[in-house]
């Protein structure tokens, strides 16, 4: 990544895709539209189902929107920032009141942006529109994880890939010397890479891993007025964790590492198995709901091979003499302003540093995960973890693309040799293998669509009779309370049990001191849960009246 190579001629480098669509350019855009209309779907069928976790961030994005706080992190935590609280409260201003569809919105626009970005990415990285349809094709697929991680407002997820790619597409523009702009850029980059630091560090191996593309392409300009607006920019994404570190003496990473298992123990055989075998499949969306069927598992076998295959490749053209004099560096083009950087494209250097940076930042994701404990406590659960693991998609399949397509363009020529046919047909079946497997697990996920509208509705009973009965305030077990307070905008306040009926926790502290003071608070447990075998006890005892609907049992003191 040396400084001040000169440009070479247009098409000494890598193809540059044209201007117009063509057919592969509106097949994407169908493609987009449907990723974007089955997500709408999703969202009208309440899907995936809400939790108490994401109630927690549509109740901060409440008290944002009606001026009542202005939290800095997850409530009842130190870490992982309110970012979707703070994009949702102007919806629920503008609708006069909360709703999941509402706090859900953001995150819609966020995975439309994530797509956008993803197609101009591959673009720029490989000039190959029918491989940009492929790549566009398999991330508007969405498995029951993929989509609880892009539309769940549970903090982080939904926002970390678009930021991941934008990061990214900024480093090609910053490195090839794409003139225009670039002070803004500089400013961009670094404000993104700043507000991730606090909404959630799980993104931070491809801050660095694009970080590192910058410093080997623009030194020179990083010593100037670019790298201190970048440094400005990031302390700016990053005031609200700096200023509450500041204010209360708090560092926000040993939170971090305590949510991530740190404080817990599990073997490594659970968590090689949970890291390197259940993880990738389920957390890149090639798993059922809830589970991996053992054939859904080739994944974990194939990732470890696309990432090799991945370096080796970019690595390769990052050393290659035709890249070594490519066109697109910031030191000179940058600096100068020159117009031939607008029109040479995207030097084959910068696509395959910028490759390569991708891949490390995947092996990076794959390893923190692999030795946390959380791969080896909650495998199914914690896979979330991988999510970012989709942005370095076009780096992982473009060495399997070019193999068939370059095969398949040798057998069209007339120039099959066994190891060409035998190459391009291990490259097909895996390309086939990986859109179909993507294909079946979003079935399996819109199959579950119907059973939870049909919950949510159960859940909007349960509130409008809560109404209905005069009750205010309640006590219930973790996974109700949130979500309760937040479907009855605070109508209804809860407070946490356990089991036992002994206080539980409670992010927001101010509710349960509301039900403390409460006359006679009420109880509410899932039909069915331990909570409710224990309520019923005291109802045969004779200090409970019950009221019973679908799926819920309401406790009422005599």
């Amino acid at each position: 990544m040396t400084a001040g190579v000169r440009e070479q001629p247009r098409d000494a480098g890598r193809p540059r895709p044209v201007a117009r669509l063509g057919p592969a350019g509106w097949l994407t855009a169908l493609v987009l539209l449907a990723g974007v209309g089955y997500r709408l779907w999703l969202l009208a069928h309440a899907t995936p189902p809400t939790n108490s976790d994401e109630a927690t961030m549509g109740l901060a994005a409440l008290h944002i929107a009606r001026g009542e706080g202005f939290p800095v992190w997850f409530y009842g935590q130190q870490y992982m920032g309110t970012l979707e609280a703070y994009l949702a409260a102007p919806v629920f201003a503008l609708a006069g009141g909360p709703s999941l569809v509402g706090l859900r919105l953001p995150t819609l626009a966020l995975y439309a942006v994530f797509l956008l970005l993803a197609w101009r990415l591959t673009l720029r990285l490989t000039g190959d529109r029918w491989f940009g349809l492929l790549v566009v094709a398999l991330l508007a697929l969405g498995s029951d994880r993929i989509v609880k991680n892009q539309l769940i407002a549970g903090g982080g997820y939904p926002e970390m890939n678009a930021a991941g790619v934008a990061l990214a597409v900024l480093a090609v523009d910053l490195a090839t010397g794409r003139p225009g702009r670039r002070l803004a850029r500089w400013a961009a980059w670094g404000f993104l890479a700043g507000l991730m630091l606090w909404v959630d560090p799980l993104v931070l191996p491809y801050v660095v891993a694009t970080g590192a593309v910058l410093v080997g392409f623009c030194r020179r300009e990083l010593r100037g007025a670019a790298g201190a607006l970048l440094g400005a920019a990031a302390v700016l994404g990053a005031a609200p964790l700096l200023l509450h570190s500041l204010l209360n003496g708090r560092n926000p990473l040993h939170a971090v590492l305590a949510a991530s298992g740190a404080n817990a123990t599990a073997g490594w055989a659970d968590r090689l198995h949970g890291g390197l075998l259940l993880g990738p499949p389920l957390g890149t969306g090639f798993c059922d709901p809830g589970r991996c069927a053992t054939w859904q598992l080739w994944w974990a076998l194939a990732l470890p091979l696309l990432l090799a295959l991945g370096a080796v490749s970019a690595w390769r053209a990052l050393r290659s003499p035709a890249s070594a004099h490519s066109a697109g560096t910031a030191e000179s083009a940058g600096a100068t302003g020159s117009a031939r950087a607008a029109e040479s494209g995207v030097s084959a250097r910068v696509a395959a540093a910028v490759r390569l940076a991708l891949v490390l930042a995947a092996v990076a994701t794959v390893g923190a995960y692999t030795v946390s404990s959380s791969a080896g406590l909650t495998p199914v659960e914690s896979s979330r973890y991988l999510s970012c693991l989709l942005i370095s998609l076009p780096a992982l399949l473009w060495p399997v693309w070019t193999v068939a397509r370059d095969g398949l363009r040798q057998v069209a020529d007339g120039r099959r040799g066994m190891r060409t046919t035998l190459a391009r047909s291990v490259a097909v079946v895996l390309l086939v293998a990986t859109v179909g497997t993507a294909a079946h697990a979003t079935w399996r996920a819109a199959q579950t669509a119907p059973a939870t509208r049909a919950a949510e509705a159960r859940h909007a009973e349960l509130v409008g009779t809560l109404r209905q009965l005069g009750v205010r305030h309640v006590r219930a077990g973790y996974w109700t309370c949130n979500r309760l307070t937040f479907a009855s905008a605070e109508r209804v306040v809860c407070a946490v049990v356990d089991d036992d009926l002994r206080p539980g926790f409670d992010r927001y502290p101010a509710y349960r001191r509301q039900v403390d003071e409460a006359a006679a608070p009420a109880w509410v447990a899932p039909d069915g849960s331990p909570l409710a075998d224990v309520l019923d006890e005291r109802r045969r005892a004779g200090n409970l009246d019950l009221v019973t609907i679908d799926g819920w049992r309401i406790y009422l003191p005599r």
